[in-house]
Protein backbone atom coordinates (compact mmCIF):
# COMPACT_ATOMS: atom_id res chain seq x y z
CA UNK A 1 0.00 0.00 0.00
CA UNK A 2 1.21 3.49 -0.87
CA UNK A 3 0.73 6.30 1.59
CA UNK A 4 -0.02 8.49 -1.55
CA UNK A 5 -3.48 7.08 -1.78
CA UNK A 6 -4.58 9.18 1.42
CA UNK A 7 -2.39 12.53 -0.10
CA UNK A 8 -5.68 13.88 -1.40
CA UNK A 9 -7.29 13.68 1.83
CA UNK A 10 -4.08 14.63 3.48
CA UNK A 11 -3.65 17.89 1.77
CA UNK A 12 -7.17 18.80 2.18
CA UNK A 13 -6.82 18.70 6.34
CA UNK A 14 -3.55 20.34 6.02
CA UNK A 15 -5.22 23.25 3.97
CA UNK A 16 -7.76 23.01 6.60
CA UNK A 17 -5.48 23.03 9.57
CA UNK A 18 -3.32 26.13 7.96
CA UNK A 19 -6.03 28.40 7.57
CA UNK A 20 -7.01 27.96 11.35
CA UNK A 21 -3.56 27.82 12.57
CA UNK A 22 -4.24 24.58 13.83
CA UNK A 23 -2.10 21.83 14.77
CA UNK A 24 -2.75 18.06 15.53
CA UNK A 25 -2.44 14.99 17.40
CA UNK A 26 -3.40 11.41 16.52
CA UNK A 27 -3.82 8.43 19.45
CA UNK A 28 -3.88 5.20 17.57
CA UNK A 29 -4.22 1.75 18.53
CA UNK A 30 -5.86 -0.58 15.51
CA UNK A 31 -4.35 1.63 12.49
CA UNK A 32 -0.60 1.29 14.64
CA UNK A 33 0.61 4.97 13.06
CA UNK A 34 -1.11 4.82 9.73
CA UNK A 35 -2.72 7.82 10.38
CA UNK A 36 0.19 9.74 11.66
CA UNK A 37 2.31 7.74 8.42
CA UNK A 38 -0.34 8.79 5.65
CA UNK A 39 -0.23 12.79 7.54
CA UNK A 40 3.94 12.86 7.68
CA UNK A 41 3.94 11.44 4.06
CA UNK A 42 3.27 14.93 3.10
CA UNK A 43 5.89 17.89 2.76
CA UNK A 44 5.43 20.39 4.95
CA UNK A 45 3.50 18.21 7.55
CA UNK A 46 5.66 19.72 10.02
CA UNK A 47 3.68 23.23 10.18
CA UNK A 48 0.34 21.02 11.33
CA UNK A 49 1.29 17.46 12.63
CA UNK A 50 2.80 17.58 16.23
CA UNK A 51 2.70 14.17 17.54
CA UNK A 52 1.56 10.80 16.87
CA UNK A 53 1.02 7.88 20.15
CA UNK A 54 0.54 4.62 19.12
CA UNK A 55 -1.47 2.86 22.15
CA UNK A 56 -1.78 -0.57 21.09
CA UNK A 57 -2.15 -2.02 24.45
CA UNK A 58 -4.36 -1.26 27.27
CA UNK A 59 -1.17 -0.18 29.33
CA UNK A 60 -0.16 2.65 26.71
CA UNK A 61 -3.49 4.02 26.66
CA UNK A 62 -3.74 4.20 30.25
CA UNK A 63 0.08 4.94 30.75
CA UNK A 64 0.25 7.41 27.45
CA UNK A 65 -3.25 8.92 27.51
CA UNK A 66 -4.04 8.87 30.90
CA UNK A 67 -7.17 6.63 30.01
CA UNK A 68 -8.65 5.00 33.13
CA UNK A 69 -7.96 1.33 33.60
CA UNK A 70 -11.39 0.93 35.06
CA UNK A 71 -13.15 2.63 32.04
CA UNK A 72 -11.43 0.21 29.62
CA UNK A 73 -12.66 -2.66 32.02
CA UNK A 74 -16.09 -1.43 31.93
CA UNK A 75 -16.21 -0.87 28.19
CA UNK A 76 -13.83 -2.52 26.75
CA UNK A 77 -10.94 -0.94 24.86
CA UNK A 78 -12.93 -0.93 21.10
CA UNK A 79 -15.94 1.46 23.07
CA UNK A 80 -17.03 4.88 23.02
CA UNK A 81 -16.26 6.18 26.24
CA UNK A 82 -12.29 5.19 25.30
CA UNK A 83 -12.21 6.63 22.43
CA UNK A 84 -13.45 9.74 23.68
CA UNK A 85 -11.07 9.20 26.46
CA UNK A 86 -7.95 8.70 24.04
CA UNK A 87 -8.96 11.79 22.63
CA UNK A 88 -9.38 14.28 25.23
CA UNK A 89 -6.43 12.65 27.35
CA UNK A 90 -4.17 13.33 24.58
CA UNK A 91 -5.48 17.26 23.98
CA UNK A 92 -4.41 17.31 27.64
CA UNK A 93 -0.80 16.64 27.34
CA UNK A 94 -0.26 17.64 23.13
CA UNK A 95 0.47 21.66 22.66
CA UNK A 96 -2.20 21.25 19.86
CA UNK A 97 -5.70 22.57 18.88
CA UNK A 98 -7.13 18.81 17.73
CA UNK A 99 -6.77 15.78 18.57
CA UNK A 100 -8.15 12.41 17.29
CA UNK A 101 -8.09 8.56 18.14
CA UNK A 102 -8.61 5.65 17.04
CA UNK A 103 -9.50 2.32 18.56
CA UNK A 104 -11.14 -0.77 16.89
CA UNK A 105 -10.92 -4.34 15.71
CA UNK A 106 -9.33 -5.05 12.83
CA UNK A 107 -9.02 -8.60 12.79
CA UNK A 108 -8.84 -11.27 11.90
CA UNK A 109 -9.27 -12.17 15.01
CA UNK A 110 -9.96 -10.21 18.25
CA UNK A 111 -13.95 -10.19 17.91
CA UNK A 112 -16.01 -10.55 20.99
CA UNK A 113 -19.99 -10.73 21.54
CA UNK A 114 -21.37 -6.88 20.28
CA UNK A 115 -18.14 -6.34 18.20
CA UNK A 116 -17.27 -7.87 15.47
CA UNK A 117 -14.06 -8.05 13.54
CA UNK A 118 -14.55 -4.26 11.87
CA UNK A 119 -15.79 -2.68 14.81
CA UNK A 120 -14.00 0.67 15.22
CA UNK A 121 -14.31 3.97 17.25
CA UNK A 122 -13.03 7.45 16.61
CA UNK A 123 -13.02 10.24 18.43
CA UNK A 124 -11.91 13.94 17.93
CA UNK A 125 -11.65 16.53 20.49
CA UNK A 126 -11.17 20.24 20.80
CA UNK A 127 -11.40 22.89 23.67
CA UNK A 128 -14.56 21.81 25.18
CA UNK A 129 -16.06 19.40 22.68
CA UNK A 130 -15.29 16.02 22.00
CA UNK A 131 -17.20 13.96 19.04
CA UNK A 132 -17.15 10.30 18.29
CA UNK A 133 -18.06 7.83 15.74
CA UNK A 134 -18.88 4.44 15.44
CA UNK A 135 -17.53 2.37 11.82
CA UNK A 136 -18.08 -0.84 11.23
CA UNK A 137 -16.46 -1.40 8.51
CA UNK A 138 -16.07 -4.76 6.39
CA UNK A 139 -12.61 -6.36 4.29
CA UNK A 140 -9.15 -7.55 5.96
CA UNK A 141 -7.29 -6.29 8.32
CA UNK A 142 -5.73 -3.76 5.65
CA UNK A 143 -9.05 -2.69 4.50
CA UNK A 144 -10.05 -1.92 8.05
CA UNK A 145 -7.02 -0.12 8.96
CA UNK A 146 -7.05 1.62 5.88
CA UNK A 147 -10.80 2.57 5.69
CA UNK A 148 -10.24 3.97 9.63
CA UNK A 149 -7.40 6.10 8.16
CA UNK A 150 -9.94 7.87 5.13
CA UNK A 151 -12.65 7.84 7.95
CA UNK A 152 -10.30 9.92 10.35
CA UNK A 153 -8.96 12.02 7.35
CA UNK A 154 -13.10 12.94 6.99
CA UNK A 155 -13.46 14.00 10.72
CA UNK A 156 -10.19 16.21 11.51
CA UNK A 157 -11.01 18.17 7.82
CA UNK A 158 -14.58 18.27 9.05
CA UNK A 159 -13.59 19.35 12.63
CA UNK A 160 -10.70 22.22 11.27
CA UNK A 161 -13.92 23.89 9.25
CA UNK A 162 -15.93 23.78 12.12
Amino acid sequence: MALTRFEPAVLALADALRARGWRIACAESCTGGLLAAACTAVAGSSDWFERGVVSYSNEAKTGLLGVPAALIAAQGAVSEEVARAMAEGLLARAPVELTLAVTGIAGPGGAVPGKPVGTVWIAWAVAGRTEARLLQLGGDRAAVRESTVDAALAALTAAAHA
